[in-house]
Parts: C-alpha cells; sequence; structure tokens
C-alpha cells in the first residue's frame, strides 16, 4: 500500500504527463485533494476587459449555476479574489477572508450572492501566466474552514501549481482573442465605469463612490478613511442614495447594480 507521500508524487507526476491535456486541470484537484482534502475547485482565468473564462470546475449543477454562471454575469466584479487578480503582486495561495473588505461578509455580494455557495470557506492560489492573463484555483470547503496547518501544507505546493499552471495555460491568451471584450477599456476602467455609470442620472460623484465601497463590502468607518471623510457623512451620503434610487436596503442596492449591467 503507498504512503500518502507516494500517492501524492506519483500524482504529480501524472499531472506533469498531462499538461496541455484536457485531463490536466482534473489530476491536478486531484493532486491538490491528496494533500488535504476539499469538495469543491473552479479555475477562473481573467484577462483585461473579458468576463472571467471558466476553465473548469467539478459543481453539481446547482451550483455551478451560482459558482460559475451567475458569477460571469456580473457579482466577479465584487469578487476579492478576482480583484486580487488584477495586482501582479497577489500571487500566491489566499485565503477569501484574509484579502475581503472589512465587512465582505455582512456585505450584499455575500449575503445575496455569495451565501447561495454553502460554502465554509474559499482559497485561492492566484497564477500570473503571462500577457496579463491570470488563473486563479479555487479550493472550497462546504463544513469547515481550512485549518492553519493546512494552508500551510497547501501553500508549501505553490511553486509547483505555478509552474504546471503556467505551461499548460501559458497561452490563454490565444482563448480569451476569441472572445469578445465587453469594452474598448482595460478592466480597471472597466469596473469604474460599471459604478460610475450605475444611477449616474441620480447620483453625484461623491456617492458612486460611496456605492462601490458598500457593494464592496467597506464599512461606513472604512469607507469614510479611505475618502477622507466622517463616517456620519458617510451615513449620511448613503440614506441620499437609497432615496434617490429608490431602494431601502443594501439588499435592494446590490439588485439594482447586477440588473444595471445586463
Amino acid at each position: 500500500m503507498k504512503s500518502l507521500q507516494e500517492t501524492v508524487v506519483s500524482i504529480m507526476a501524472e499531472a506533469v504527463d498531462c499538461i496541455g491535456m484536457p485531463r490536466f486541470p482534473e489530476v491536478l484537484l486531484r493532486c491538490l485533494q491528496a494533500v488535504v482534502p476539499f469538495e469543491f475547485s473552479v479555475v477562473f482565468g481573467y484577462h483585461d476587459s473579458h468576463r472571467p473564462l471558466d476553465l473548469f470546475d467539478n459543481f453539481p449543477s446547482r451550483k455551478r449555476k451560482v459558482m460559475v454562471d451567475d458569477y460571469q454575469e456580473g457579482p466577479y466584479l465584487l469578487d476579492p479574489l478576482f480583484r486580487a487578480a488584477q495586482a501582479p503582486a497577489k500571487v500566491g495561495l489566499v485565503r477569501l477572508r484574509d484579502i475581503a473588505p472589512d465587512r465582505f461578509y455582512q456585505g450584499e455580494y455575500f449575503r445575496n450572492y455569495y451565501i447561495q455557495t454553502g460554502l465554509a470557506e474559499e482559497i485561492g492560489f492566484i497564477v500570473d501566466v503571462g500577457e496579463k492573463v491570470t488563473v486563479v484555483i479555487s479550493a472550497m470547503r462546504e463544513t469547515k474552514p481550512f485549518s492553519a496547518r493546512e494552508f500551510r501544507d497547501l501553500a508549501a505546493l505553490y511553486p509547483f501549481v505555478r509552474a504546471l499552471t503556467q505551461r499548460h495555460w501559458g497561452n490563454l491568451i490565444s482563448r480569451f482573442s476569441h472572445m469578445p471584450a465587453q469594452s474598448d477599456q482595460h478592466l480597471p476602467q472597466l469596473i469604474d465605469k460599471a459604478f460610475k455609470d450605475f444611477g449616474r442620472n441620480n447620483l453625484t460623484a461623491r456617492e458612486a463612490e460611496i456605492v462601490e465601497y458598500i457593494l464592496k463590502g467597506f464599512s461606513s468607518e472604512a469607507t469614510g478613511r479611505a475618502l477622507g471623510i466622517s463616517t456620519g457623512t458617510v451615513r449620511i451620503h448613503r440614506r441620499n442614495i437609497y432615496a434617490k434610487l429608490g431602494v431601502s436596503s443594501q439588499g435592494e442596492l446590490f439588485s439594482a447594480f447586477i440588473t444595471s449591467m445586463g
């Protein structure tokens, strides 16, 4: 009977042999799960103004609708992992909770969208594969978060994951080139435009900024610090925003934003 180490090494070798083949993502997933068990995984590719490209996932159909289909319709713009993928310095294995805003788990992205996933925790390998393309390999658990030791064990595999990911998806730019971009703008400008366009006939520039922070999961205190205004001023702006847009809760604000992107 093989030891755990022998099993992992064997699957690693199989993953190397599968580079460039359709089954590579599945074998890489088995390798990670042999080290630390988890239920689900999804691999997204990100590039400029294109919608995320689903490279692999192992969700059942109900979860896939939320985690892939719905996600690609707009909620990805509020995903902390997506935003981390846009910063080249943020490569490595990261915990979603460590890179999320201070009120992410009380925010509407979580309460109206992410909570539908039923996940206890999500962590992600962020890999720069070149030509402004980033691949994020997410590992997800339904029952309990990853322990500190489990996170360290997976983090130790990052050099291996990065090397194989860069080789397998190193030419991912060619797949994006066949997909229509959402606009001729680069992604940071596209994101800014989405928030500025939302309610643009009713909201001031400052109010549009505050909407962005609210939807990303920042508290009034954190929003005030980021914008250099008092917490009380943020709350006044929030009341005015709700009145102008005809909404009465963050949930309705989130729904209106996603609808505006359709």
